[in-house]
C-alpha cells in the first residue's frame, strides 16, 4: 500500500499536535523547571499555525479537510496548554475558574450549535478568533511564565467571549456549513449570496 507523504502544512500540523502530550508531560513530570521549555514550545506552536494556513493558501491546498484538521488540533494544542498551566498552579486556576468556566461554556455552545445546523463542527478560522490566540499566548505567557493572572488574563477572558459570540453569529447566519469565514457580517455577504475578497494571510 502507498503511503502518502504529508505536505508541509500537514507537518506543520502535526508538529502543533505532537506538541500537546509533550506540553502536557513536561508539566506534570517535570514540574515549574519545565515553564521555560513550555512557553518556547507554546511560541512554536503559534507560529506553525500561523505558516500553515499561509503556505496551504500560497500553494492552493487549502482544504476543506485540512483547514478542519487544522482548527480541531488549535483546539487540542491549547487544551494542553490550560491543562498544563493547571498542572503548575492549580489554585491559580482555581481562583479563576468561573472566567475559565465562561469561556468552555462558549466553546461548547459553538460546536453543540454547529452540529445541530449542520452536523459538522465549526471551522470559522474567524479574525476575531485569531486575534483571540494572540491574546492567550500573552496571557498564558504570564500564567506560566510570571505565575500571574491579571490584566493580560482578563483581556483573554473578554477576547475570548466576543470572538465566541462572533462565531455563533456566523452559524446562524451561514445558509450552509462553510469554512474560514472572516466575520458574522462575511457571513451576512455569504447568505445575501454577495461576493467578497479574502485576504490570503488571514482566509482561504
Amino acid at each position: 500500500m502507498k503511503i502518502q507523504k504529508l505536505n508541509t502544512p500537514q507537518k506543520l500540523i502535526l508538529f502543533r499536535f505532537l506538541l500537546a502530550p509533550i506540553i502536557l508531560c513536561l508539566a506534570y513530570f517535570v514540574g515549574e523547571e519545565s515553564k521555560p521549555i513550555i512557553l518556547i514550545l507554546m511560541y512554536l506552536g503559534l507560529i506553525s499555525d500561523i505558516l500553515d494556513g499561509i503556505v496551504a493558501r500560497k500553494q492552493e491546498i487549502s482544504t476543506e479537510k485540512l483547514r478542519r484538521l487544522d482548527s480541531q488540533t488549535d483546539m487540542i494544542f491549547w487544551l494542553s496548554i490550560g491543562f498544563a498551566t493547571f498542572i503548575l498552579f492549580p489554585n491559580l486556576i482555581k481562583d479563576n475558574s468561573i472566567a475559565i468556566w465562561s469561556i468552555l461554556i462558549m466553546e461548547i455552545a459553538c460546536y453543540v450549535i454547529s452540529f445541530l445546523k449542520f452536523g459538522k463542527e465549526t471551522c470559522t478560522h474567524a479574525f476575531l478568533s485569531k486575534i483571540w490566540g494572540l491574546t492567550l499566548l500573552i496571557a498564558f505567557t504570564s500564567l506560566i511564565g510570571f505565575n500571574y493572572a491579571g490584566i493580560p488574563f482578563y483581556i483573554a477572558i473578554i477576547w475570548g467571549l466576543i470572538s465566541h459570540i462572533d462565531v455563533i453569529l456566523i452559524i446562524l447566519i451561514l445558509p450552509r456549513w462553510a469554512h474560514d469565514i472572516p466575520s458574522a457580517y462575511h457571513a451576512y455577504l455569504i447568505r445575501k449570496n454577495k461576493n467578497f475578497k479574502k485576504n490570503i494571510f488571514l482566509n482561504s
